[in-house]
């Protein structure tokens, strides 16, 4: 008995274990992910070398994931990093990588035949209502999203989180994603973060970009709206009647990309264009995946007030928790995609994983350039179609437990 005391007692220590991650060209892969699949909170990221440290006291057949924004994940077994000689994990990248999804629609032969578009729209939607339910469901999620400027990763968050949909509610005007957060981590490399901090040292940019930063629950402020992003079915019952702005672009053999595009210009101040792609088998009329893209272009002249509306959408780009009532900005160019991959559970189909890349370039009053690179990512562990029931006020609002973790 004494022995198999022993025995436990050494098999439930934690025990450390090293890994590269790199891409197919054996580049390193700074803040790729990897945590444990049974539990996503034993989990950590890769330096600016690639390389990651573990530390857990879980069997070493325990199953590890390994993922990284636009390529596909990995899943090993702890053990495959458990011997003396440093493990390479290459990724390769995604088939429905972001770039590669987005695509323009080419101009199509039913362009001015708008009857054979509607029946076409009428299928893919009839379809819809059958692969997406009205019923709420639950997904336990590993979210990242990550902040580069000019080229170097700066950080990354990392949060898992618990989201109830309630799609019902999307028809209603109301909000249709409920998120809390179980754990949070910050990763930072150091060197570059001191670089960055550096760039507007003592400067009134600093204090506020520190001060938003300690304000905002970034649970709601990055990956709740991550999710809550392109809800696909209500979205196309609202625009399948707006027939002319439609396009057909055939890309592959057995796949259509239905495209729709919406502009908007407001007295030359804002210049937005989305384009919402609908990747569909073109025998079944199922959704196989979906893209948004959108450019914008911002020009405040001076003095002028923003008000209403565009004032709203201007402070999405907010990091704080302040409303913003006289936006100092002078101009911005924002590029925006976003990719959702569905799966199906239960006979309908759920998200599998969302990809978001956004570049922005912001100047301010103070003719301050501020580059904006976010990317992010959002996997789903595991999804609950049955019995689900709407988050409590206090699940949503409670604060979660937070870590700030340095890279080296």
């Amino acid at each position: 008995m004494t022995f198999l005391f022993v025995c436990l007692s050494i098999s439930a220590q934690s025990q450390t274990y090293t890994g590269r991650v790199t891409d197919e060209k054996g580049t390193p892969l700074p803040y790729a992910t990897v945590y444990l699949l049974q539990d996503p909170q034993i989990g950590t990221a890769t330096n600016s070398d690639g390389i990651f440290t573990l530390q857990t006291g879980v069997s070493l057949q325990s199953q590890v994931i390994v993922s990284f924004l636009g390529y596909e994940k990995q899943e090993l077994t702890l053990g495959y990093f458990a011997d003396s000689v440093l493990r390479t994990v290459r990724l390769r990248e995604q088939p429905l990588a972001l770039e590669e999804t987005v695509v323009s629609a080419k101009a199509s032969k039913q362009k001015n035949r708008r009857k054979a578009m509607a029946q076409l729209l009428y299928k893919v939607y009839n379809r819809m209502q059958y692969d997406f339910s009205d019923e709420a469901y639950e997904a336990r999620v590993v979210s990242d999203a990550r902040m580069d400027s000019e080229g170097q990763p700066w950080g990354m968050e990392q949060m898992i989180a618990r989201i109830v949909t309630i799609p019902r509610a999307a028809t209603e005007g109301r909000d249709s994603v409920q998120l809390s957060g179980e754990v949070c981590k910050r990763f930072f490399d150091q060197d570059i973060r001191n670089r960055a901090d550096s760039i507007y040292k003592d400067t009134e940019l600093t204090t506020n970009m520190r001060t938003a930063a300690s304000a905002v629950d970034s649970g709601v402020v990055v990956h709740k709206g991550l999710w809550a992003l392109g809800n696909i079915r209500y979205d196309f019952e609202k625009l399948m009647d707006d027939v002319k702005h439609w396009s057909v672009s055939q890309e592959n053999e057995g796949e259509t990309v239905l495209t729709h595009t919406e502009k908007h210009n407001f007295l030359g101040i804002f210049k937005i264009v989305f384009r919402r792609h609908f990747i569909v088998d073109s025998e079944t009329y199922r959704v196989r995946s979906f893209s948004e893209e959108a450019d914008a272009k911002v020009f405040i002249l001076f003095g002028y007030r923003i008000k209403g509306l565009y004032l709203d959408m201007l402070n999405l780009l907010n990091m704080d928790n302040e409303r913003i009532e006289k936006f100092r900005l002078r101009r911005a160019t924002a590029k925006v995609r976003l990719n959702t991959i569905y799966q199906e559970v239960d006979g309908h189909l759920y998200p599998k994983e969302k990809n978001l890349k956004a570049d922005a370039l912001i100047t301010s009053t103070k003719k301050v350039d501020i580059p904006l690179n976010i990317r992010a990512t959002q996997r789903v562990i595991s999804v609950k179609t049955r019995d689900v029931r709407p988050m409590t006020e206090r699940e949503m609002t409670r604060r979660m437990k937070r870590t700030i973790v340095e890279l080296y």
